[in-house]
């Protein structure tokens, strides 16, 4: 069912604490973790701890998770003292989206160039 968690999603995993990783915060509706891959000094996740597939779901389902999503993300930021960053919401396979369970992407601590790469 929509919001439920999944057996095979790897951050319902992490948001029920059955798989370890470097949590920053995590409040009633969010965890925000450190990335594996980080693409930046600062690279965190910010997931709801509801599960959907995308930010769209998300935002469609539950706009108040979606946008205490967007809040955590300008939390991190204030926390790591970063002055500009990025959110990113990859949606789709073609987009990078490679764990469909909704997630915004917060980066800062370089220089980020538009357009991405």
């Amino acid at each position: 069912m929509a919001g439920e968690p999944q057996d095979d999603c790897l951050f319902c995993k992490i948001a029920e604490g059955h798989i370890p990783a470097t949590i920053v915060r995590e409040t009633e509706t969010t965890v925000a973790f450190r990335d594996i891959n980080p693409q930046a000094p600062t690279h965190v996740l910010v997931i709801p701890k509801a599960h959907y597939p995308t930010a769209a779901d998300l935002a469609a389902a539950e706009p108040t998770i979606a946008a205490d999503v967007l809040r955590e993300a300008q939390t991190v930021a204030d926390e790591d003292k970063l002055e500009s960053y990025r959110i990113v919401f990859n949606t789709g396979a073609g987009a990078g989206q490679t764990v469909f369970h909704a997630h915004a992407h917060v980066l800062g601590g370089r220089g980020l160039h538009w357009p991405p790469g």
